[in-house]
């Protein structure tokens, strides 16, 4: 499978405080929490903000890994099952690369 990476011209931060701060409420019950914006990208003058999984899964594109990959180091990371995470890290991918965001 093909390894995945950031577009290098994309300007994009993470925000490691508003991650904690996120997984913090999550483990407190407040589940809206995952949808909160940590990871910031500039494209084309907007800004996007991505929740919590798509933020990890951003950081994990670094040429690297492939989909598969991303995904079982999730499934790991969050203990969940591997099949129901490929699904969203195909999805985030597939919205990436529709963006050009992926190199």
């Amino acid at each position: 499978m093909k390894k995945l990476s950031r577009n290098p011209d994309l300007v994009w931060r993470d925000e490691p405080a508003e991650r904690e701060g996120i997984v913090k409420a999550l483990e407190g019950g407040d589940e809206s929490a995952a949808e909160r914006g940590w990871v910031i990208i500039i494209d084309k003058g907007s800004m996007h903000q991505l929740n919590l999984l798509a933020g990890e899964i951003w950081l994990l594109l670094d040429g690297t890994l492939d989909e598969y990959e991303v995904a079982k180091n999730l499934a790991s990371r969050y203990d969940a099952p591997i099949e129901e995470i490929i699904e969203d890290v195909r999805e985030f991918i597939a919205d990436c690369e529709k963006k050009g965001w992926l190199a």
